[in-house]
């Protein structure tokens, strides 16, 4: 046999060459011993990882391996241990990790189809007129009064009246200002004293000059356009995005989270909404949130009244929703968002993460950081050509818009 380094036949330790002493006995060079000491001139095959020697100057086995005998395959072979099974430490670790990118998964998946559910419908570079941008972030907020999605039992059962096909009229509207001294939440009473305009009514094509009217006039005559055009040029606040929801999307949503625990300091009663409400703690289902919100003729503030309780139904509402038990749970999120969704319309910019935005706006107000109020009012009974009228306190009210727009706190006093 040739060594394998320099070209000379193998020797074994008796210096005999070592292909004829493997001839004659029928040994291999793997089970020859060798000398403890050898010469320069003297090579030795490769040694194991470790370069060890027995004592004798053999070569030991390799570790999990077997010689000869029956434990032997074949010439050469060493027979290989079974890998070791995995500890229940990295059993847990690879489940773990398995979880999380099925969450990752499902969210990004949720995401993705519940951005394609939103009602763009408001374009608002299309708006003309606009007030210039000031600081911070400004919401417009509507709740209307659309019965699109509800039954013949459902208009009876919630007491809307009306049809399915009515169309839609604003029956809220809040101004949500977020920015660096948290976030503002202002009442827009929708029988506000306000100058329109110029506009074209959609339907006939036809111009109408500026004038005065009620502020829920202007969604009438306009639809979502004209009333962000007039809430801009009458509080010179720049409308950054638009949301608005109907009736049924409303009930949905508060269904959809199992409900809002609200505590009431006075019983409430009316009988055109259907609110019959008791004082003390409740969990409102879809159906008594909307009659709570809608009340107003027991408040002896009217539609100020009613602003307040809106205002504090939507920050619960907002806290509940953006809760871990809600935004983790799949079976939470899917309802959620499909009974919200279906009813919602918004801007063309607005995307889930806006939304999200601002119901996080709306949920810090429950813990403090923020106000919550209505715009400043002079008289709730303005007499007017279009009836009786909510007039603002206008000194106050652009004392108000103006620590809006420059962000800064606000200080003006909630008198409703």
């Amino acid at each position: 046999m040739t060594n394998w380094l320099d070209g000379t036949p193998d020797m074994d330790r008796y210096g005999g060459d070592a292909e004829a002493t493997h001839a004659a006995t029928g040994q291999g060079w793997h089970q020859t011993a060798y000398p403890p000491q050898a010469g320069p001139a003297q090579q030795l095959p490769n040694l194991p990882d470790n370069g060890a020697l027995h004592g004798d100057g053999s070569i030991p086995p390799r570790s999990g391996g077997r010689r000869g005998g029956a434990g032997r395959r074949g010439h050469g072979s060493r027979v290989r241990s079974a890998p070791p099974r995995p500890s229940r430490r990295r059993r847990f670790i690879r489940v773990a990790i398995l979880l999380v990118a099925v969450l990752i998964i499902t969210s990004i998946g949720t995401y993705v189809w519940a951005d394609t559910k939103l009602h763009r419908d408001v374009d608002l570079a299309k708006i003309s007129d606009r007030t210039p941008q000031g600081k911070g972030t400004n919401y417009l907020i509507v709740g209307s009064d659309s019965r699109v999605g509800l039954s013949e039992k459902d208009l009876k059962d919630l007491h809307t009246g009306g049809s399915a096909d009515a169309g839609r009229r604003t029956d809220s509207m809040i101004l949500l200002h977020t920015g660096a001294h948290g976030t503002t939440m202002v009442s827009l009473p929708r029988d506000s004293w306000v100058t329109i305009p110029p506009y074209i009514r959609p339907e006939t094509g036809k111009h109408y000059a500026a004038s005065k009217n009620k502020l829920n006039a202007a969604f009438s005559l306009g639809g979502p356009n004209l009333l962000i055009r007039t809430i801009e040029r009458n509080t010179g606040l720049h409308i950054g995005h638009y949301t608005e929801i109907g009736f049924a999307g409303f009930v949905g949503i508060v269904d959809a989270v199992g409900g809002v625990p609200m505590c009431l300091d006075k019983a409430v009663k009316d009988e055109k909404s259907g609110a019959d409400l008791t004082k003390g703690c409740h969990r409102f289902d879809g159906r008594t949130a909307l009659a709570f919100v809608r009340q107003r003729h027991q408040e002896a503030q009217g539609d100020l009244g009613r602003s307040k309780n809106q205002q504090k139904f939507l920050a619960a509402l907002a806290h509940k929703t953006a809760t871990p038990g809600v935004l983790l749970n799949p079976s939470k999120v899917y309802p959620t968002m499909s009974a919200g969704l279906d009813t919602l319309i918004v801007d063309d910019n607005m995307s889930l993460w806006n939304l999200t935005s601002l119901f996080e706006a709306m949920k810090s107000v429950t813990t403090g950081a923020g106000k919550r109020l209505n715009v400043p009012v002079a008289s709730l009974g303005f007499p007017t050509s279009k009836g009786s009228a909510v007039k603002w306190d206008m000194p106050q009210a652009k004392k108000l818009f103006t620590e809006l727009r420059n962000d800064r706190p606000v200080d003006v006093a909630d008198k409703g």
